[in-house]
């Protein structure tokens, strides 16, 4: 767990190290983290926005020849293949995950049912917010699966918000992240990537904490 902070906060880093190692494989090494972190429910914890800015901000360094353009398609395809497969393990398993179970030891009860209340308020539309928040967009496929909605609702959704959410981490990255503040206090910029991201999640906590105080 500890390696896993450390490459978030020095995801900058550790990505020169991949592709000064790696070469073209990290085209494919960066999809799998991606496809990962969206297709197998117990993996929430992955990198994904921070990933797609520091590797776009790699991409728009000559130094590097790294590709955007083909950087932009894989990171728009690994969600969209992973959340499809995470979609159909919901549908042949959601309703039969309990504590005892084996994605029960990894997928915790409160996270499903804080997706499952998300889900309810926002429909379908939940699936194209949930991309841009962190545990909810791995929970979400999975819980949609679950409910019975129709693939190709979902397919729908989740093309918008896997749309959206390379367009912006990948543009902020490519113009913004060599800019000379941001790469000196890159560690501190990934964390506020990770806050903004998790500010829904958070409002969300604190209005249920409220509501409860008040009945």
């Amino acid at each position: 767990m500890s390696f896993l902070i450390d490459f978030i906060l020095h995801i900058d880093a550790h990505l020169v190290t991949i592709v000064n190692t790696f070469g073209d494989w990290t085209y494919l090494i960066l999809f799998l983290v991606i496809f990962i972190e969206t297709g197998a429910v117990i993996m929430p914890f992955l990198p994904g926005d921070s990933l797609l800015f520091a590797a776009s901000a790699l991409a728009a360094n000559p130094e590097y020849h790294l590709n955007i353009w083909l950087f932009a398609f894989l990171f728009w395809l690994a969600p969209l293949l992973g959340d499809s497969l995470n979609f159909f393990i919901g549908h042949k398993i959601g309703s039969t995950i309990n504590d005892n179970s084996f994605l029960g030891r990894f997928i915790k009860k409160e996270d499903l049912e804080k997706t499952e209340k998300f889900f309810e308020k926002h429909g379908g539309l939940a699936i194209s917010l949930a991309r841009f928040m962190p545990i909810i967009r791995t929970m979400s496929p999975f819980v949609a699966g679950g409910s019975g909605i129709h693939y190709r609702k979902f397919i729908r959704y989740n093309f918008l918000g896997a749309t959206a959410w390379m367009i912006l981490c990948c543009s902020a990255g490519y113009y913004f992240g060599n800019f000379p503040v941001v790469k000196k206090h890159f560690s501190l910029i990934i964390i506020g990537i990770i806050v903004v991201s998790l500010i829904p999640a958070i409002t969300a906590g604190l209005k249920k904490h409220f509501a409860s105080k008040t009945r």
